[in-house]
């Protein structure tokens, strides 16, 4: 019986979070109302906000949401931090490779709606920081504050730019394998420079 519940929630909340994005697609982010996306997907505003918190939060779930700091404070012993990110990115890489098309898609849309919604772009932003302040606070018990400061936000804006590079190419009408192929060749280099250094860039 939980496990149908658990289900029939997860289901309410797909539901909901698909009608908002349409909604928002057609008519844009600031121009549809809280009340008109819980009546369009037919469920009470209280309900609406017991599964999304923010008007913000049902575009941007997920975003920020890749525990890097878990990551690198649960990794195996004798295991790097950047190891165990490059593994995590690795896995992504190859998951991004098998998305159904109707989940790209939807992915697709979402990006859209924020690229053109400043407050959704300031609140995608305000998770991202917070997602590289607490990488920070767990590299800074072994490498100190400023240095763990400085780490943390190498690593943000490079895999920012990775994520970048991917839904640029995707927009740009390239095929899901072929960009998923140059993801996974993409998030090599990344960890190779994080890790080595700029000198390890080379030439093309």
């Amino acid at each position: 019986m939980a496990g149908l519940r658990e289900r029939k929630k997860e289901q309410t909340r797909q539901r909901i979070a698909a009608v908002a994005l349409r909604m928002f697609t057609e008519r844009g982010f600031d121009a549809v109302t809280v009340n008109e996306i819980a009546e369009a997907a037919e469920v009470a505003k209280a309900t609406l906000f017991a599964y999304f918190p923010t008007k913000e939060s049902l575009v941007l779930h997920g975003v920020g949401g890749d525990d890097l700091a878990g990551i690198a404070a649960r990794r195996p012993a004798g295991q790097t931090f950047l190891e165990a990110l490059r593994a995590h990115h690795r896995a992504l890489a190859l998951a991004a490779g098998r998305l159904p098309r109707a989940d790209l898609d939807a992915l697709l849309a979402r990006v859209r709606v924020i690229e053109s919604s400043p407050v959704l772009r300031n609140a995608a932003n305000g998770l991202l920081y917070q997602q590289r302040q607490a990488l920070a606070r767990v590299l800074a018990e072994e490498y100190g504050p400023t240095a763990a400061a400085l780490m943390a936000a190498q690593i943000a804006a490079s895999l920012l730019t990775l994520q970048e590079m991917y839904f640029q190419r995707l927009l740009a009408g390239a095929s899901a394998d072929d960009t998923a192929r140059t993801l996974t060749r993409d998030v090599e280099l990344t960890f190779d420079l994080l890790e080595h250094g700029l000198g390890h860039a080379g030439g093309r």
